[in-house]
């Protein structure tokens, strides 16, 4: 048995380690390279499980996740992030240093393994193996096959360990993968060319957010980390691609939280001639085929720590659509709107809404729209025509009070903006000089110079891949759907 096994947890990872060591060295002295080379393989585990027949003859390669040890035989499964299958092996067919190189195995090493498959009495799909190929000795231990990554910190500070012990979170990520490349797929397959434009920005424009700022030495200037890739996207609609989209890296450097990391993944893409509703329908779509594709419904379970079922989204179409003043004065009252700005803000103070003394009246708004609507709003709801000062790149309802743009909510938390862009520079210029300041959009003159060439109408959107992850998968932080979440250096 492996020195992995539950019967040992009196021995320290010092001393499992000094252990494999001793494998390594003997692995050496019998002549074998422990680091392995070129294996070609017939299948992955995960797909000769899935289209599993008696009688092949196969070549599959992984790392051993599980070890029977029963002295003449052995049952072990071998495998990687998409699945696993299991493997038999006889030692007393092996010849001598063959024999003497399994006995140098454990949990965690990476082989290459060569037989026919079978089935087990039980029906267990399994390969028989007839040779074996060390391509990778670990040095230290597996997580605990039983209970894998108990503390959520080394969970996300060491994610191979998590992959390694816990297959929830490996399909999750594969799942994600998987669902990058349909978003790829479902857009193209409607006309759209993938882009890509400038992580590093002169003038950090597209949003109201505060940059990570960094220098180029060679041309003496700073340059700041984008924030958004909205308005380069733009300049290439002015140049004549009128259905484009970017799966992009954004980075904004602000607060941390379960919603939040200062680097994301941010789908933004813009079609000609269209406006904020087609751009609504696009997203309902595209989220709904996701939905059906990868999770198998539209009806969508959020579990606790236990596994209790604590909310159920519904995807079902027609999703519902709003505007955003109405939904404010079915929480705040009917009359919200027609208070003074000082009434709104001693209306606040009765609706437990906390805002600030130097808060605008746009700004007290919002407040009480995220605390009494967006957090509130699980099954999913665009929210439109929102004020005009809130969003200064959307076209301006006639009337010139809000601007055509919905902000998609689902399970309490913005999932995708989406706007009829705005597209005249003198408009343009004039609303971003009106706004500009501390925590607001900066202006790039160059960007309103590129507009007076010429842009024509167009719907844009953004959807935040990290939160439509968490949305569609049930995990409860956007620490659980990124890989390398960002956390504080320990000491």
């Amino acid at each position: 048995m492996s020195e992995a096994a539950p019967q040992q947890p009196q021995s320290t990872e010092a001393e499992l380690i000094a252990v494999r060591r001793e494998k390594l060295a003997k692995l050496r002295e019998l002549g074998v390279d422990p680091y392995g080379a070129r294996f070609v393989t017939s299948h992955t585990p995960a797909n000769l499980r899935a289209d599993f027949a008696e009688g092949l003859q196969v070549k599959v390669a992984g790392r051993i996740v599980a070890l029977r040890d029963m002295g003449k035989s052995v049952f072990f499964s071998l495998g990687d992030v998409h699945g696993a299958i299991q493997g038999y092996l006889s030692i007393k067919g092996l010849d001598e240093n063959k024999a003497a190189q399994w006995k140098c195995l454990d949990r965690g090493d990476w082989i290459g393994i060569e037989g026919e498959t079978f089935l087990t009495r039980t029906g267990e799909p399994t390969v028989k193996v007839s040779d074996f190929t060390i391509l990778s000795k670990a040095l230290r231990p597996m997580p605990d096959k039983w209970h894998g990554l108990a503390d959520r910190e080394i969970k996300y500070r060491k994610r191979h360990l998590d992959l390694m012990g816990n297959e929830e979170s490996a399909k999750l990520f594969v799942t994600r993968s998987l669902m990058l490349a349909e978003i790829r797929r479902f857009l193209q397959d409607r006309g759209f060319l993938e882009v890509e434009t400038p992580m590093l920005q002169d003038v950090p424009g597209g949003a109201a957010a505060r940059p990570f700022e960094t220098f180029h030495n060679a041309l003496g200037m700073p340059l700041t980390m984008r924030i958004a890739p909205e308005l380069f996207l733009k300049r290439l609609m002015v140049g004549g691609f009128t259905k484009i989209f970017e799966l992009n890296r954004n980075f904004r450097n602000e607060g941390i939280s379960r919603r939040h990391n200062p680097e994301f993944t941010m789908l933004e893409a813009y079609w000609a001639f269209s406006d904020f509703e087609e751009m609504a329908d696009l997203v309902e779509e595209m989220t709904c085929h996701l939905a059906e594709k990868f999770i198998g419904t539209l009806k969508i379970e959020h579990k606790n720590e236990e596994g209790e079922v604590v909310r159920t989204i519904d995807l079902s179409r027609p999703w519902k659509r709003a505007s955003y003043h109405s939904l404010i004065e079915g929480a705040a009252g009917a009359d919200f709107f027609s208070l003074t700005p000082q009434q709104r803000r001693e209306k606040c103070d009765e609706l437990g809404v906390q805002i600030s003394p130097e808060m605008e009246d746009h700004e007290v708004v919002q407040q009480v729209f995220e605390k009494l609507v967006e957090e509130k709003t699980f099954d999913p709801c665009f929210v439109t025509h929102v004020s005009s000062e809130l969003v200064p790149l959307a076209k301006v309802t006639p009337g010139g009070k809000t601007v055509e743009v919905y902000e998609l909510i689902i399970n309490g938390q913005e999932i995708s903006p989406g706007y009829s862009e705005l597209n005249d520079p003198d408009v343009q210029k004039a609303r971003l000089e009106e706004q500009s300041g501390e925590e607001t959009h900066k202006i790039d003159y160059d960007f309103i110079e590129t507009l007076e060439h010429g842009m024509p109408p167009a719907g844009g959107i953004g959807i935040g891949i990290d939160r439509l992850v968490m949305m569609l998968t049930g995990a409860p932080t956007i620490r659980d759907v990124v890989l390398f979440p960002l956390l504080k250096r320990k000491d």
